[in-house]
C-alpha cells in the first residue's frame, strides 16, 4: 500500500514544530553542525540505525563538522509524508547527545 503525500497544510504545520528544517528540492532538509569530524560521524551513525528501525532512509551527507540529511518518500513518487517527517523528529531527539546544533 503506498504511502500517501502530505497537503501543503499539513507540511507547513508539521515544519513549525521542527525549527531548522526547511524543504528544499521537494525533500525535508536540515543541516547539523557539531564540535569535532568525529561527533559528526557518531551522529551519522546513529541516524543510520534509526533508518534501519523505521526502514526509512534519507540523503545522509558527513561534512567535516557537519551532518545534513534530506529525506522523501519514493513510494510516494519523491514527496513528503508523515514517514518523513517522523524520521525527521527521532533525528531531532537524538541530536542534543551529540552536541549538534
Amino acid at each position: 500500500m503506498p504511502t500517501e503525500p502530505l497537503s501543503q497544510k499539513d507540511i507547513e504545520d508539521r515544519l513549525a514544530e521542527l525549527p531548522g528544517w526547511s524543504v528544499e528540492d521537494d525533500a525535508l532538509t536540515r543541516t547539523y553542525r557539531l564540535d569535532t569530524h568525529f561527533a559528526a560521524a557518531a551522529m551519522v551513525v546513529h541516524i543510520a540505525q534509526t533508518q534501519e528501525e523505521l526502514n526509512h532512509h534519507s540523503n545522509l551527507t558527513l561534512g567535516y563538522n557537519t551532518v545534513t540529511l534530506a529525506v522523501n518518500t519514493h513510494d510516494a513518487g519523491g514527496a513528503l509524508t508523515a514517514k518523513d517527517f517522523a524520521l525527521a523528529e527521532r533525528v531531532e531527539k537524538l541530536a542534543p547527545g551529540h552536541g549538534a546544533s
